[in-house]
């Protein structure tokens, strides 16, 4: 192989790739060349050239499949077909997305949206969501997101299909608090609809830049929505020493809720799904994030156990 990269980049590049293909297995969900660019974990810019000499390297050693510009680690039966129309789906749908997160924008107190999930990776599934990242302003998560479930309950009927707003936080905690490789994923990949708080937010979070380096933000273009009459009532309504009492008010019946709710949920659990602080809000009952991690890891075991002389002539480490 022709290399035009030092030796070590090359390790480091072929490394990064089979970790982040170990990721997406988790998900059987084959990359394409851009994203095994993008989330190499390789700080040197990488031409498409240099990547098809690895992958063709990785592959003489069975690390890797190859199929259509697409690359996984075990058997690809029907992934890229699933892909194929998993994207074709998010496609249809990526508009009404924008629709709702500049709509969720309007409410009180709310900074800033982004699309997250698996929409922001591309694609949707048959059984997937609109998942909305949403950043308020101080002492008001939980007022912003009581206003906007209410809304869910009233007007859809409480049906989270294309509206599920499940993870907030507010302007002065910017930093995302776990830190691993499926927060630095969903960071990498969040799609910043509006508002002007995403620079500060990405400012916060350069740690992604230890998973991805360089790769810590997708770029996309935000507006700013102006905020509706009824949205200025509202946040009349609720400022000042009321709306003080409301955001802890409201934090404390549905953190009761959840208590009750999920009893047997030990308490590192209810910490990690259900994280309720007066300046984050997250709802993730089914600890889809442990999931993800815990089944990167068997992957991970599984993967080294099968292969482990071609990882050790290519010199690479999981």
């Amino acid at each position: 192989m022709k290399q035009t990269l030092e030796s070590t980049q090359f390790t480091t590049l072929k490394t990064g790739i089979l970790k982040h293909l170990l990721y997406s297995e988790v998900f059987a969900h084959p990359l394409n060349q851009d994203e095994l660019i993008r989330f190499s974990s390789s700080e040197a810019d990488i031409s498409y050239q240099e990547l098809h000499e690895v992958l063709n390297d990785l592959k003489s050693d069975g690390l890797i499949l190859l199929q259509d510009n697409h690359a996984c680690l075990f058997e690809l039966e029907d992934k890229i077909e699933r892909r194929a129309a998993a994207a074709k789906r998010a496609d249809n749908l990526f508009d009404r997305a924008i629709r709702v997160s500049r709509f969720i924008q309007k409410f009180p107190f709310i900074q800033g949206v982004g699309i997250s999930g698996s929409l922001s990776k591309g694609i949707l599934h048959d059984d997937g969501d609109f998942d909305f990242f949403i950043i308020v302003k101080p002492n008001r998560v939980w007022v912003a997101r009581t206003l906007l479930i209410l809304y869910k309950k009233i007007f859809l009927l409480n049906s989270r299909k294309y509206f599920c707003v499940n993870y907030f936080i507010d302007s002065d905690h910017l930093e995302i608090e776990e830190k691993n490789r499926f927060t630095a994923v969903e960071v990498a990949t969040l799609i910043p609809t509006c508002g002007a708080i995403f620079d500060n937010f990405y400012l916060a979070n350069t740690w992604v830049n230890d998973f991805f380096p360089g790769q810590a933000r997708t770029e996309f273009e935000t507006v700013i929505c102006k905020k509706p009459l009824w949205s200025k009532i509202l946040q009349g309504i609720f400022s000042g020493r009321f709306g003080n009492w409301a955001d802890n008010r409201t934090m404390k019946i549905t953190l009761n809720r959840w208590k009750e709710k999920f009893r047997d949920f030990d308490e590192a659990k209810f910490e990690l799904t259900m994280k309720s602080r007066r300046y984050v809000s997250k709802h993730h009952p089914n600890d889809f994030q442990n999931k993800v991690l815990s089944r990167y890891e068997e992957l991970r075991n599984i993967f080294i156990e099968q292969h482990s002389e071609g990882l050790q002539k290519q010199g690479i480490e999981l």
